[in-house]
């Protein structure tokens, strides 16, 4: 496993987050307020894509405490549309993300 430092200045194990966002997400901004929330958030590397059966999909590479902080916000409701689920799994990370995108 990958290990990343933490704002605390500890070292911990990196971790992968994938969720599925479902309600009516696409069309209201949410890929691109879920890029900016990760940003916030900081030290996150994934991206946010639409599915073609209307869900969205989010990967977030990084410290733990970080996924889950931006896991928490998917599922708030103070995202964009209405989310009426979040399903997720959590893994080792793959790499390979420059950064928190949209595509």
């Amino acid at each position: 496993m990958a290990t990343t430092i933490g704002t605390t200045g500890t070292t911990a194990e990196a971790v992968r987050m994938t969720a599925w966002v479902r309600g009516r997400v696409q069309r209201v901004g949410f890929r691109w307020f879920t890029r900016e929330e990760a940003l916030r958030i900081g030290r996150l590397a994934g991206f946010a894509v639409n599915l073609g059966d209307g869900r969205v999909h989010v990967v977030a590479e990084g410290a733990p405490e970080h996924c889950e902080a931006l896991l928490r916000w998917l599922r708030a409701g103070d995202t964009p549309g209405e989310v009426e689920g979040v399903t997720e799994i959590w893994g080792s990370p793959r790499g390979g993300y420059d950064g928190f995108e949209i595509r």
